[in-house]
C-alpha cells in the first residue's frame, strides 16, 4: 500500500491504493469522447470555443475542460484562471506530435487529436475516430464519492497509463477589462484547477480511495492515460462528477 499526500487546499490531501474486487463495479462505455480546450481570456478568436464547450459539457457521455493558458498575458490582460502547468500540458502535446505547434483556441480530443477549439465537425470526426480506434475510452472505469470520499473503480484492459485526477469548477464568470477581449465578459465551463497524478494501473483491476477537499462548485474527472505529464498521451479511460 502506498500513500500519497498532497497539501495545497482544494485538492486532494491523501489517496490510499489497493487492488480490490470493487474494481468489477466499473462500467465500460460510459464516456464517448474526451475535449481539452486549450483557451485564453486575451485571445479574440476563443470565445465561439469557449461557448461551444459549454453547449458540450451538457452531454452525460463526453468529458469537456477548459485549459486555461498563459502565454497571451503579455498583450494585455492576465487571465485570471490560467497556470503555468496548463500551458506546460498544451506543449507536451504538441511536443509528443513532434510539430511544437501551440495555438488558442485549441482543442485535444482523447489525448490523441488536435483541431481548432471552435470547428464542432472536426471535435466530433475526431470523437468518432477515436472510438473507431479500439483503445480510446477502452477501459472501465467508475467514479463515485461520498462523505468526503472519492472512490475509483478501474477494469481491466491494456496497460501500463497512469492514473490522474483534475479538480475542475464547474463555472466561472470572468469579466475581462483590457487586451483583445477588452468590456467582454466571458463564461468559462468544467475549468481545470489542479491535476495529479494519484498512482500508476498495469492492466489489472485496481481500486481508489482518495480523502478529497474542494469547493462546492467544484468536481472531479479522473483520466486514464499513457505517456506522463511531460508526454502525454492516449486516454484509455475516463470518469466524472455528477454535473460537470
Amino acid at each position: 500500500m502506498q500513500n500519497f499526500n498532497f497539501f495545497r487546499r482544494g485538492c486532494l490531501c491523501a489517496a490510499l491504493l489497493a487492488g480490490s474486487a470493487n474494481a468489477a463495479s466499473a462500467t465500460p462505455g460510459d464516456i464517448q469522447g474526451v475535449v481539452e480546450l486549450f483557451t485564453s481570456q486575451g485571445c479574440s478568436k476563443c470565445p465561439p470555443a469557449d461557448r461551444l464547450l459549454t453547449a458540450m459539457a451538457g452531454k452525460p457521455d463526453t468529458v469537456t475542460l477548459t485549459f486555461a493558458i498563459n502565454y497571451w498575458d503579455y498583450i494585455g490582460w492576465k487571465d485570471t484562471l490560467a497556470a503555468p502547468e496548463f500551458t506546460a500540458r498544451q506543449k507536451a502535446y504538441a511536443s509528443g506530435r513532434g510539430d511544437l505547434h501551440v495555438y488558442t483556441p485549441e482543442a485535444i480530443v482523447d489525448g490523441e487529436f488536435d483541431t481548432i477549439g471552435s470547428d464542432k465537425p472536426a471535435i466530433d470526426r475526431a470523437m468518432a475516430e477515436g472510438r473507431s480506434g479500439g483503445l480510446a475510452l477502452s477501459v472501465p472505469v467508475h467514479l463515485s464519492e461520498g462523505n468526503g470520499v472519492l472512490q475509483i473503480d478501474i477494469g481491466s484492459g491494456a496497460g501500463p497509463a497512469g492514473i490522474y485526477v483534475l479538480r475542475v469548477a464547474k463555472s466561472r464568470t470572468v469579466l475581462i477589462s483590457r487586451g483583445e477581449n477588452s468590456g467582454h465578459r466571458a463564461t468559462y465551463t468544467n475549468v481545470v484547477r489542479a491535476i495529479h497524478k494519484v498512482g500508476d494501473w498495469n492492466g489489472a483491476p485496481m481500486h481508489l480511495k482518495l480523502v478529497e477537499l474542494r469547493g462546492d462548485d467544484e468536481g472531479y474527472v479522473v483520466l486514464l492515460q499513457r505517456g506522463s505529464l511531460d508526454r502525454p498521451g492516449i486516454i484509455l479511460a475516463a470518469a466524472k462528477s455528477v454535473g460537470l
